[in-house]
């Protein structure tokens, strides 16, 4: 292999490393969320630096396969949730 193709792959791995620990470094607090809206259910998990934090951003998730366009988002993230469980990492 040639040495700038390790170089190169070296250099990505470690941007790639980087953005790993820059996004998950701050994340203390894991919730998972569970939605129900129309008749459909969903559950998701995020990470985020507060419990309010992760708790709206599993919600979002949650909310993205089971509401069809903007409207129905919004509204499904509105409403209160069928089940949360939040820890500590």
């Amino acid at each position: 292999m040639k040495r700038s193709t390790l170089y190169t792959l070296a250099a990505v791995l470690a941007v790639a490393a980087l953005f790993f620990f820059m996004t998950t470094a701050r994340a203390k607090v894991e919730c998972r969320v569970c939605m129900d809206y129309h008749g459909r259910s969903n559950c998701a998990t995020a990470l985020g630096p507060t419990q309010e934090a992760a708790h709206e951003g599993a919600q979002t998730t949650a909310c993205g396969p089971i509401a069809n366009g903007m409207d129905q988002q919004i509204e499904c993230g509105r409403i209160p949730p069928a089940s949360v469980q939040c820890r500590q990492r």
